[in-house]
């Protein structure tokens, strides 16, 4: 049976170098990796974002870093910057939920506005050399803001859009809205990507079967909650919980192994960067392991909760 190209979302504080680098050698099954947006702060790149995106700490099939900005003129800045690091593709963010960013018409927050968004897509024409893709909710408090963008949408050389059929301002909570995909979906002429709530090969089956046009799919927390989820629906065949545990504990290692040799706050500030790993886990370990990371507080701690996590059964 044939498949589409799976793109792994960006969540921040997740999916970050050393995740995405141990993901693809252990795992596998996507195509793409996408970083989490880079963005400026106080008048300059945040140094994080800087490094997480540079192609010498990046060991991926394809990487598409993500820009997010209310304007073209800061959009430019951050594209200059990728074409620096040897970039030819970017994605632009219109979908971001968080209120610290979408009250000042970023992310989501620009979606109600399309002069906004038009004068952003400026630079889609301005900067030939790179495939431009933009990330998108369905509006910010509106479903119909993506049908009233569409025109100006398909008036663009994007060369595909992702969409996730939520609301900004729902954002991750409620069920995401089949039916204004559709719409958007009929009404886009671009190559449309599908993410949100994908978290089985059955769940992709059927949205690939109920819309039979889509060119990719995205996914983000079904990958963190399971990260063979991607393979799985590639070769066709569900790990074993051993051979998951197997797995999981390689990733941690490489991820583990990553952080311990880069950070220089010691224990306590390892412990909690590890935590975040097991944050969307919980599914796939022993409960009463699970728990047992989250209230660790020393490397010693740690250690013999993760051995627990990935040695019990649920």
């Amino acid at each position: 049976m044939s498949t589409l190209p799976i793109h792994f979302a960006p969540l921040q504080g997740y999916t970050e170098a050393s995740y995405r680098n141990a993901h693809a050698a252990i795992f596998g099954g996507v195509d793409t990796y996408h970083t989490p947006f880079v963005r400026i702060d106080r008048g300059d790149f945040r140094y994080k974002d800087v490094r997480d995106i540079d192609p010498v700490n990046n060991n991926v099939p394809q990487l598409i870093p993500q820009l997010i900005a209310p304007n073209a003129e800061l959009a430019e800045r951050m594209i200059h910057l990728f074409i620096e690091k040897g970039y030819t593709a970017a994605n632009i963010n219109l979908g971001c939920p968080f209120p610290m960013l979408t009250k000042r018409h970023n992310g989501s927050g620009i979606l109600p506005y399309p002069e906004e968004v038009k004068e952003l897509l400026r630079v889609i024409e301005k900067f030939p050399q790179i495939r431009f893709s933009a990330k998108m909710r369905l509006g910010f408090s509106e479903a119909s803001e993506c049908l009233a963008l569409a025109p100006l949408l398909n008036d663009t050389s994007l060369s595909e859009i992702t969409l996730h059929p939520r609301l900004g301002v729902q954002q991750y909570k409620g069920d995401v809205d089949l039916k204004a995909f559709s719409a958007f979906y009929n009404a886009c002429n671009l190559p449309i990507i599908y993410n949100g709530d994908l978290h089985t090969v059955e769940d992709i089956q059927r949205i690939t079967e109920r819309f039979p046009k889509l060119s990719g799919i995205m996914i983000g927390r079904g990958l963190l909650t399971n990260p063979a989820l991607a393979c799985e629906y590639k070769e066709g065949q569900i790990l074993t919980s051993d051979q998951l545990k197997e797995k999981l504990q390689l990733l941690h290692n490489g991820v583990f192994a990553h952080y311990e040799s880069q950070l220089q706050g010691g224990e306590k500030q390892l412990v909690v960067k590890m935590k975040a790993f097991w944050e969307y886990l919980a599914p796939q370990i022993d409960r009463k392991a699970w728990k047992a990371i989250h209230k660790s507080t020393t490397l010693n701690k740690y250690n013999i909760a993760i051995q627990a996590a990935l040695t019990l059964g649920k």
